[in-house]
C-alpha cells in the first residue's frame, strides 16, 4: 500500500526532495513551505511535488534505511536545522540536498540514532558540499532534544565575513528601527533589501526547528510574519520575530514568537522562544489551504 502526500512548495530555505516532480498533481501544502533537498526545485521558484512513500518505509526500522524515504530524510533534516543554528548568517543558509546513504540503530534505553552520509547546499553562494552527520533522538527519562554531531569542515569555511560586517554597520547605523511583515508574501516574494531579515528569520527559526524535531516530525520555515529591530545599548543587534513553520506531517501552521540577537562575532543567539496558542478566528498565512 502507499501512501500519497502531495506538497505545494515556495522553495526559499531550502530545494527539493529527491522524489519525482509532476506538474499536474494538486496542491495539498502551504505552498510557503520548502521540501528536503536541492537537487530538482529551483531555489525561488514555485513547484509541486508529489512523495510517495511505502507505509512500511515509515515505520522505524534498524539497520540500512532508503536515503528516499521518510526515516533517513527526517533525521537528515535535523542536521540542516543543526548547521543553520550553529552557522547560519544572513549570507549563509543551509539547505539538505540529498541523504545518499542512512543506517539507524537503537542505543540501549538512550535513544535511537542515525548514521547519515548527506550532500548539503549553502543557498545563497550556490556550494554544495558532503557531510557525515550522526543524530540521536533520547527516549525515556532523557527525552529531550536531538543530539546532533556533524563532520563537513571544508564546506562550513565559506568566508562571508566582509558581507555580514557591512549589514551589521548599516543596521546599526540606521536612523530608524527595521521592521517589516510578510516574507514571503502570499506570491512569494521578498523584496531585495529585505531578504537579509528573512535570512535571520530562517536562522533564529532553526533554534526551534532542532528543539522540536523528533524521529515523527518534519519541520520547515514557512513565514515571518513580522520581525522588529529592537534598540539596543550594546554592540549586538536585537529583534523580536513572529514566525510561522510548517509542520508537514501534521500539515499543521505553528506560531511561534521570537527574541534574538545578532553580531557577526557573535552569530545568531536566541534569547526567548514562546509557542503561540492555536488560534482558530486569526488570520491565515498566504494560501493556506
Amino acid at each position: 500500500m502507499r501512501i500519497i502526500f502531495v506538497l505545494a512548495v515556495l522553495t526559499g530555505v531550502t530545494g527539493s526532495l529527491n522524489v519525482t516532480v509532476k506538474p499536474e498533481a494538486d496542491s495539498a501544502a502551504h505552498p510557503n513551505s520548502v521540501p528536503e533537498s536541492v537537487e530538482e526545485t529551483e531555489i525561488f521558484g514555485q513547484q509541486e511535488v508529489l512523495v510517495e512513500v511505502e507505509a512500511e518505509e515509515d515505520v522505524m526500522a534498524t539497520g540500512e534505511l532508503n536515503p528516499t524515504h521518510y526515516p533517513a530524510q527526517r533525521a537528515a533534516k535535523v542536521v540542516q536545522h543543526y548547521l543553520n543554528t550553529h552557522y547560519g548568517s544572513p549570507y549563509r543558509l543551509f539547505g539538505l540536498q540529498r541523504v545518499h546513504s542512512g543506517n539507524a540503530e537503537d542505543v540501549a534505553d538512550s535513544g535511537r540514532k542515525y548514521q547519515l552520509e548527506i550532500s548539503v547546499q549553502e543557498i545563497i553562494s550556490n556550494t554544495t558540499g558532503k557531510c557525515s552527520a550522526e543524530v540521536l533522538f533520547p527516549r525515556g527519562e532523557r527525552q529531550g532534544s536531538a543530539q546532533v554531531q556533524a563532520s563537513c569542515e571544508e564546506f562550513l569555511k565559506i568566508n562571508t565575513k566582509a558581507q555580514e560586517e557591512a549589514l551589521y554597520q548599516q543596521y546599526k547605523m540606521n536612523q530608524s528601527l527595521l521592521s517589516a511583515q510578510h516574507l514571503p508574501d502570499s506570491y512569494g516574494h521578498i523584496e531585495p533589501d529585505m531578504k537579509p531579515l528573512w535570512h535571520l528569520g530562517i536562522v533564529a527559526s532553526s533554534s526551534i526547528m532542532l528543539n522540536e524535531s523528533t524521529e515523527n516530525t518534519l519541520y520547515n520555515m514557512a513565514q515571518v510574519a513580522n520581525i522588529t529591530q529592537l534598540a539596543t545599548e550594546n554592540n549586538q543587534l536585537k529583534f523580536d520575530c513572529h514566525i510561522l513553520l510548517h509542520e508537514m506531517v501534521s500539515q499543521e501552521i505553528i506560531h511561534w514568537k521570537l527574541l534574538f540577537t545578532w553580531s557577526p562575532p557573535e552569530g545568531v543567539k536566541v534569547l526567548q522562544m514562546e509557542q503561540l496558542p492555536h488560534c482558530h478566528d486569526c488570520e491565515k498565512p498566504p494560501n493556506t489551504n
